[in-house]
C-alpha cells in the first residue's frame, strides 16, 4: 500500500479549502481527540487538551457523552448511549457547551429520557431554551419560609407528618412496601392544586415505569405531569444524570412562579450507578466501595429544592426522594446520608404491610421537621393530639401482649388506638379531600367510632365521606380551612359525621331484623310442606 506524500496531502487540503471558500461555507475549528479504550458505559480519550468537566462531547457518529475525568494524558468520558456504537480509534469532538436539556411548556404530559429524547412515540422536543443539568442551588437570601402545605391526599401524612411546598421529605422502606404508591397518590391528588409534577424513574424496569404512566393516564394526571425515565436497560451514564436533568426541568417552572413536585424513584439505584461509574474510571473507593463524594452528589441535588421569594420568582420545588432499605436497616450508609440531608422521612414498615395496614407508615420512625408550620390550621385544631395518642397506643398494644389484665383506662386507650389505625387505613388511588380528612379525624378523636366494631369502620368512613361531599355542595356551608375551626364549624362537621353514623347503624339494624324474620318463615314453610 502506497503511503501518500506530504505534498499530495497538502494539495488536497488546499483544494478542499478553496472549494469551501467558493461555496461561501463557514469553516469551524474543532478540537478533537481519539478513543484509546472502550469500557462499559465509558471511554478513555487521548487529546481534548482544553476540555472541561461536564462538557458535552460528540463522537464521529454523533453519539453524545460528557467529560468526567481529567487526567494528565487522557480524559474519561461517560457515554449517554450504548458503547457498542464506538470503537477504539474513533474521533471525539468538543462542543464547547455543558450537558443540558431542552425546557418549555410543551414538555408537560411527555415521557422523555435525561437528555430530552422522547420515549412516548411523540414528536421531537424543540425549544429555544436549554438548561444545564448541573446548576447551583438558589442562595439562602433568595429563599422564603416553607409555610404552604402540599396536600398528598394520604390522611396519615397530611395529619401526622405534613409536607410543605419547598420541603424535602424522604420516603424509605424495604422493597414492595408501597413507596412508589404513596408518591403516585400524591401526584394524582394535585389534579386541582395547580402543581406541576415530575416523576423521575432511575434504574427501574421498563414494566414498572410503564405501570406508573398507565396509572397516571387512567386518572388524567399526565396533563400536569412529566415522566423522565432512565431504566435499568439504559446506559449507566443516563441513570446518573437523570435526577439532575429532572431537577433542571422543575427549576424552569419554579423560576416562573409555579409550584412543582418532583419524585426521585429511587436514589438507591442512582448511588449504585455512580459507584459503578466511579470504580470503572478508577476513582478511589471508600465505605461500601462508594466514592468519597457520595454524600455530595445527593446533597447538591436535593439542595435545589426550595421555596423562592416573590422577587425571585416565587415558585417552589418540593422533593420526594425514595430510598430502598435492606431488612429494615434505616441506619445503613445511603439511608443515613439521605435522612441527614432531607427535612424529614416517612418510613414504611414491612411488618405493618404484612398486617394489611396500608399505607404501612410507621408513626414511630417517621417525622416531618417542617411540621405544623406547613399544615392547614384546620388540621392542627383536630390532629395536634392524634400523633401522641397513636404512638402511645402502639407502645401499649405491644406491651399488652405480655399481660392479660389491663386497667380500664389502658383498655380504652388501646380500643381508641385500634379505631385510629382503622381510620388511617386508605386504599391506593383514593386520595382524600381536606374536608373529608378533617371530618374523619374529628369523628375518631371525639369517640364517634368507639361503639362500632372494627369491621364496620370502613363502611362508616365511606358513609361519612359521602355525607361530607353532599353537604359541602350546599351554598350555606363555607369553611375557611386556612384558619382554625370555630366552635360552630366544629359542631357542624361533627353533626355531619354523627348523622352519617346514625343512618349507617339504623340501616344495619333493619337489615339484621329482616334477616331474623326471614329465618322463622323459612322454618314454618318447611314444616308445613312436611305436614
Amino acid at each position: 500500500m502506497k503511503t501518500p506524500s506530504v505534498t499530495s496531502v497538502a494539495e488536497k487540503t488546499i483544494k478542499r479549502l478553496s472549494r469551501s471558500l467558493r461555496q461561501k461555507e463557514e469553516l469551524q475549528l474543532r478540537e478533537f481527540g481519539t478513543v484509546i479504550s472502550v469500557g462499559e458505559g465509558f471511554v478513555k480519550v487521548r487529546g481534548l487538551p482544553n476540555a472541561g468537566i461536564d462538557e458535552l462531547v460528540r463522537f464521529s457518529n454523533g453519539m453524545p457523552g460528557f467529560v468526567y475525568n481529567l487526567d494528565q494524558n487522557e480524559c474519561g468520558i461517560i457515554l449517554l448511549d450504548e458503547e457498542k456504537k464506538i470503537d477504539a480509534g474513533d474521533e471525539v469532538y468538543r462542543t464547547g457547551s455543558i450537558v443540558s436539556i431542552p425546557v418549555s411548556e410543551s414538555i408537560l404530559g411527555r415521557v422523555i429520557d435525561p437528555i430530552g429524547r422522547p420515549l412516548d412515540g411523540g414528536k421531537k422536543l424543540y425549544s429555544n431554551k436549554h438548561l444545564a443539568i448541573e446548576r447551583p442551588a438558589p442562595p439562602i437570601m433568595h429563599r422564603a419560609p416553607v409555610q404552604t402545605p402540599l396536600q398528598t391526599g394520604v390522611i396519615t401524612i397530611d395529619a401526622l407528618f405534613p409536607i410543605g411546598r419547598g420541603q424535602r421529605e424522604l420516603i424509605l422502606g424495604d422493597r414492595q412496601t408501597g413507596k412508589t404508591a404513596i408518591a403516585v397518590d400524591t401526584i394524582i391528588n394535585q389534579y386541582d392544586k395547580d402543581v406541576i409534577c415530575i416523576y423521575c424513574g432511575i434504574g427501574k424496569q421498563k414494566a414498572a415505569v410503564a405501570r406508573v404512566i398507565a396509572d397516571l393516564r387512567k386518572r388524567n394526571a399526565m396533563d400536569y405531569t412529566i415522566v423522565l425515565s432512565a431504566t435499568s436497560e439504559d446506559p449507566v451514564g443516563l441513570q446518573y444524570i437523570a435526577p439532575y436533568a429532572a431537577t433542571s426541568i422543575a427549576e424552569y417552572f419554579m423560576e416562573r412562579g409555579r409550584d412543582v413536585l418532583i419524585v426521585y424513584d429511587d436514589l438507591t439505584w442512582h448511588a449504585r450507578a455512580y459507584r459503578e461509574l466511579a470504580l470503572l474510571l478508577r476513582r478511589p473507593p471508600g465505605r461500601e466501595a462508594y466514592p468519597g463524594d457520595i454524600f455530595y452528589i445527593h446533597s447538591r441535588l436535593l439542595e435545589r429544592s426550595t421555596k423562592l421569594k416573590p422577587e425571585h420568582g416565587g415558585g417552589s420545588l418540593t422533593a420526594l426522594p425514595i430510598i430502598e432499605t435492606q431488612a429494615q436497616n434505616i441506619s445503613a450508609f445511603i439511608p443515613t446520608n439521605l435522612i441527614s440531608i432531607t427535612d424529614g422521612q416517612i418510613y414504611l414498615s414491612p411488618e405493618l404491610f404484612r398486617k394489611d395496614v396500608l399505607p404501612a407508615i410507621d408513626a414511630g420512625n417517621s417525622v416531618s421537621r417542617v411540621g405544623g408550620s406547613a399544615q392547614l390550621p384546620a388540621y392542627r385544631s383536630v390532629s395536634k393530639k392524634l400523633r401522641l395518642a397513636y404512638s402511645q397506643f402502639e407502645e401499649m398494644e405491644a406491651f399488652s401482649r405480655f399481660s392479660s389484665r389491663l386497667d380500664e383506662s389502658t383498655r380504652q386507650l388501646i380500643e381508641r388506638g385500634k379505631r385510629i389505625r382503622e381510620t388511617l387505613k386508605q386504599p391506593q388511588f383514593d386520595p382524600l379531600r381536606v374536608d373529608e380528612q378533617v371530618v374523619l379525624l374529628l369523628a375518631v378523636t371525639q369517640g364517634l367510632f368507639d361503639n362500632l366494631h372494627l369491621d364496620e369502620i370502613e363502611e362508616a368512613k365511606n358513609r361519612i365521606r359521602q355525607a361530607v361531599q353532599s353537604e359541602m355542595e350546599k351554598s350555606d356551608i363555607s369553611i375557611n380551612w386556612d384558619k382554625e375551626l370555630k366552635d360552630k364549624e366544629r359542631e357542624r362537621l361533627l353533626g355531619i359525621a354523627q348523622n352519617a353514623i346514625q343512618t349507617f347503624k339504623e340501616e344495619k339494624e333493619e337489615g339484621e331484623g329482616e334477616k331474623e324474620t326471614e329465618e322463622p318463615d323459612a322454618e314454618t314453610g318447611t314444616a308445613s310442606a312436611q305436614d
